[in-house]
C-alpha cells in the first residue's frame, strides 16, 4: 500500500465524510463559475480559439488535483504562462492556425516531460534559481504587459503583433480616432461590474454573473455585425493585391508542408535500411530543414500581410451595377453600412467585422485524443521556452502552494506537485491544451470555499466537461471585450512593487535584480523567456559578486598574561589577527590571498597571521590551494599562519591534503581564548629579559 501511495497519491486522501464530500462539492462548483470564463479568455491570450482554453480546464485539472500534494491548489489556464506560451510560439506560426495549435500542444508536451523528470529527480530545488525579487519583477511586468495586451479589443481596435509590444501599444494609441465606442462600453461596463461585485459581494461568483449579462446583452443588441465577401468585392486595388498575395503564400506553405511530410516518411523508413542510405538520409535531413525554413519564411511574410490588412478601415457601397463592394473608409460613395475590417481570410471568402467582436462559436465536445506532432526542428525551437515555462509556472504553483500549506498546516511536497504538474501538462498534450499552471485567484476561491481534497478540482472539471458538451451555444454571443476584462481583472494582483521595494530594503542587490528584471520584461517582450532568463542569471551573478568578496575585519587582540592582568597584543608584538567570513571557494580565493598578503605587507614586524576562520564553512580545491600558497609566501618571509575555530570540514580537507602538517599542528587553536593565551606565551618568550 505504501508503494501505491507512492505511485498514486490520491490513496491518500482522507476517508470522505459527509461534511467533505459537501464541502469539495461546493468548491469545485464555485471554482467551476470561475473557470469557464478565465479559461476561454486566457486561450486568446495565449493566441488559441477559446474552446483551448475549455479543453486545458479538463484534463490538466483533473490530474494535477490527484497527483499533486496540496489539495486546494487549482490547476489549469493561468495569465503569466498563457503570455509565455503566446510569446514562444507567436514567431513560429500564425496566432490559431493548425500550425500554431500543434506547436501549442507540443509545447505543453515538453513542459510537461520537463517537470516530471524534475519531480522525479527530486530536482524541486531547481526552481530556486528563480529568486523572488525576480519572481517579483518578471510577475509584475508581465502583468502590465497582459493588461496592455487586451488594449486592442477593449478600444476595438486591431493591435499588431510585431518583435517590439511597446511599439505595438503605441500603435493601438495612435488609432485612438477609430475607437468602437459600444465595445469600449462593453469592457469599462464589466470592469466596473466585477469591481463593484468584488467590493459590494465578494462571495459571489462575479466572473460569471458579468460574463452572463454582458453575452445576452450582447446577443439582444445584436453587437456582432459580420459579413463574407469574395476578392473581387474588395474594390482598393492594393488591398485586393495583399489578398490575393496571402492566398497564394497560404496554398504555397500548404504545398511545402505536404513536400516535408512526404520527406519525412521516407526519411523513416531510410533509417531502417543498410548503412550505405546513410548518404541519402543525410540528404534528406538537409532537405527537410531548408523546407522547413522556406514554410517559416513564407509564413512570417502572411502574417506581416495580415497585419497590414486587418489595420485597413472599408465601408459598403454599390458599383456601377449595384452590385455589393467594400471600398476605403474615406472614399466612399454611396454607403449602404458601417465600417468594416478584414477579421480573417480563408479560400473560400474573405471575413469581415462591422460591429465588435463576439467569441463565436465554440465546437460542442470534448476534445479529440492524440499524440503530439513532434519533430527534432519543433523539439529545438521550443526547448527553452518549455524550461522557462516550466520553471516559471512551477514557481507560480508552490508558491501559492506554499501560501495555502501555511494556513491549512499541511505537509507540502514540492517534488510531488512537481510530479503533478508534469503529469497534467503531459495528459493536456493528449487533448489539445496549451500549458497550464497553478492559479492564484482559483486557488484563493477554492481555499475560501473550503475545499478538503483534489476532489474539489474533479468536479470543477466535471463541470466544464458539461459546459463542452452542452453549454458552447450559449456562448457564442459572449463579446471579446469582455474577456480582456476578465483578463485584467485576474492580473492585477500579480503586481507586486512592494515587493520589489521591500528587496530593495533587505538587500540592494536583490532589489536591483527586481528592477532589472522588470524593466527587462517590458524592453524583450514579446520574448518574454528572455528577460526571466536575465533575470535569474543576473541574481546568480549578484550573489557570486556578494561572495567573492566576504567580509574581512582586523581584530585588536587582547591577552591575559600569567599574573592575570590584561595587555594589548600589539602589532609590534608580531601578531595581526583578523576574522574572514565566508566560504573559500575559487570565486573568492585571490582576495582571501591578496588580503593577508597586503596585510603582511602593510605591518611590518608582523610574525604571525591569525585568521579567526569560524566563519568559514567551507573550502574547495581552488582554496586549499591558495591557502597552500599563502603558506609558501609567508614562510619565504618568515611570517606565520594560524587558524582558530576551524570547523572540522574545513579541517578534514587540510588534513587529508597534507596542509594540515604544512602548517603545523601548533597553529591550530579551537577558539579565540586559546589562541591568544598561546600567543601571547609566545610572544613572551621571545622577548629578550629586561
Amino acid at each position: 500500500m505504501a508503494a501505491l501511495a507512492r505511485l498514486f497519491p490520491f490513496l491518500r486522501w482522507p476517508a470522505p465524510t459527509r461534511q467533505s464530500l459537501r464541502a469539495d462539492l461546493l468548491a469545485g462548483v464555485t471554482v467551476a463559475l470561475v473557470l469557464v470564463p478565465q479559461s476561454m479568455a486566457y486561450a486568446q491570450l495565449a493566441g488559441l480559439p477559446p474552446q483551448y482554453g475549455l479543453y486545458t480546464a479538463l484534463a490538466p485539472v483533473l490530474v494535477a488535483g490527484l497527483w499533486g500534494s496540496c489539495a486546494q491548489l487549482a490547476t489549469g489556464p493561468v495569465a503569466v504562462v498563457s503570455l509565455l506560451t503566446a510569446a514562444a510560439l507567436a514567431p513560429l506560426a500564425a496566432h490559431g492556425s493548425p500550425q500554431y495549435v500543434a506547436l501549442a500542444v507540443a509545447l505543453a508536451f515538453l513542459v510537461g516531460c520537463i517537470q516530471l523528470a524534475l519531480g522525479a529527480l527530486r530536482l524541486g530545488f531547481a526552481v530556486n534559481f528563480l529568486s523572488h525579487p525576480v519572481i517579483a519583477g518578471f510577475t509584475s511586468a508581465a502583468a502590465i504587459i497582459i493588461a496592455l495586451s487586451q488594449l486592442g479589443k477593449m478600444l476595438g481596435i486591431p493591435m499588431p503583433r510585431s518583435d517590439v509590444f511597446l511599439r505595438d501599444v503605441w500603435a493601438v494609441l495612435e488609432q485612438w480616432r477609430d475607437v468602437h465606442l459600444p465595445t469600449l462600453a462593453f469592457g469599462t461596463g464589466a470592469l466596473l461590474a466585477m469591481l463593484l461585485l468584488r467590493r459590494f459581494a465578494p462571495r459571489w461568483p462575479g466572473v460569471l454573473i458579468v460574463v452572463a449579462i454582458a453575452t445576452a446583452i450582447s446577443a439582444a443588441t445584436g453587437f456582432e455585425r459580420s459579413t463574407r465577401a469574395t476578392v473581387g468585392e474588395i474594390a482598393d486595388p492594393e488591398a485586393r493585391a495583399l489578398v490575393e498575395d496571402y492566398l497564394a503564400a497560404q496554398a504555397h506553405v500548404a504545398a511545402l508542408a505536404e513536400e516535408r511530410r512526404a520527406k519525412q516518411r521516407e526519411l523513416a523508413r531510410t533509417e531502417g535500411e543498410a548503412p550505405e542510405a546513410r548518404q541519402h538520409a543525410a540528404a534528406l535531413r538537409y532537405e527537410i530543414e531548408l523546407l522547413g525554413l522556406r514554410i517559416e519564411d513564407r509564413s512570417a511574410e502572411n502574417r506581416r500581410r495580415l497585419r497590414l490588412l486587418r489595420q485597413l478601415v472599408f465601408e459598403q457601397a454599390r458599383d456601377a451595377n449595384g452590385a455589393t463592394i467594400f471600398v476605403p473608409a474615406a472614399g466612399a460613395g454611396d454607403r449602404a453600412g458601417s465600417r468594416w475590417r478584414i477579421q480573417s481570410i480563408d479560400a473560400d471568402a474573405i471575413r469581415l467585422q462591422g460591429g465588435g467582436e463576439v467569441v463565436g462559436r465554440i465546437p460542442a465536445g470534448l476534445p479529440p485524443l492524440g499524440l503530439p506532432v513532434l519533430d527534432l526542428a519543433t523539439v529545438a525551437g521550443l526547448l527553452s521556452a518549455a524550461l522557462v515555462i516550466s520553471l516559471v509556472g512551477f514557481a507560480e504553483a508552490v508558491s501559492i502552494a506554499k501560501a495555502i500549506s501555511a494556513r491549512t498546516r499541511e505537509r507540502l511536497d514540492p517534488n510531488q506537485e512537481l510530479i503533478g504538474q508534469g503529469l497534467a501538462n503531459l495528459a493536456g498534450s493528449l487533448t489539445q491544451c496549451f500549458p497550464a499552471s497553478g492559479s492564484f485567484s482559483r486557488s484563493a476561491v477554492n481555499f475560501q470555499a473550503g475545499a478538503r481534497t483534489g476532489l474539489a478540482s474533479a468536479v470543477a472539471a466535471a463541470i466544464v466537461m458539461l459546459t463542452l458538451l452542452f453549454l458552447t451555444p450559449l456562448l457564442y454571443h459572449l463579446p471579446q471585450a469582455v474577456l480582456a476584462a476578465v483578463i485584467m481583472m485576474a492580473v492585477v494582483s500579480l503586481v507586486n512593487f512592494a515587493g520589489i521595494r521591500h528587496a530593495w530594503q533587505v538587500q540592494r542587490h536583490d532589489g536591483l535584480a527586481g528592477v532589472l528584471t522588470f524593466a527587462a520584461a517590458l524592453a524583450f517582450a514579446p520574448h518574454l523567456d528572455l528577460a526571466i532568463l536575465a533575470g535569474a542569471g543576473l541574481s546568480v551573478l549578484l550573489f557570486l559578486y556578494r561572495t567573492m568578496r566576504p567580509r574581512v575585519t582586523v581584530l585588536e587582540l587582547c591577552a591575559r598574561a600569567a599574573d592575570g592582568r590584561s595587555g594589548a597584543l600589539r602589532a609590534a608584538d608580531g601578531v595581526v589577527a583578523l576574522r574572514y567570513d565566508g566560504q573559500l571557494y575559487f570565486g573568492n580565493v585571490s582576495y582571501f590571498e591578496d588580503t593577508l598578503l597586503e596585510l603582511a605587507a602593510h605591518r611590518p614586524g608582523v610574525r604571525t597571521l591569525l585568521v579567526v576562520a569560524d566563519g568559514i564553512n567551507q573550502i574547495d580545491a581552488s582554496g586549499e590551494e591558495a591557502v597552500r600558497r599563502l603558506v609558501e609566501r609567508l614562510d619565504e618571509n618568515g611570517i606565520g599562519l594560524a587558524f582558530c575555530g576551524l570547523k572540522p570540514q574545513v579541517r578534514e580537507v587540510l588534513e587529508a591534503t597534507g596542509l594540515a602538517a604544512r602548517i603545523g599542528a601548533g597553529n591550530f587553536f579551537a577558539d579565540l581564548p586559546q589562541a591568544l593565551e598561546a600567543l601571547s606565551a609566545r610572544v613572551a618568550a621571545a622577548r629578550p629579559a629586561d
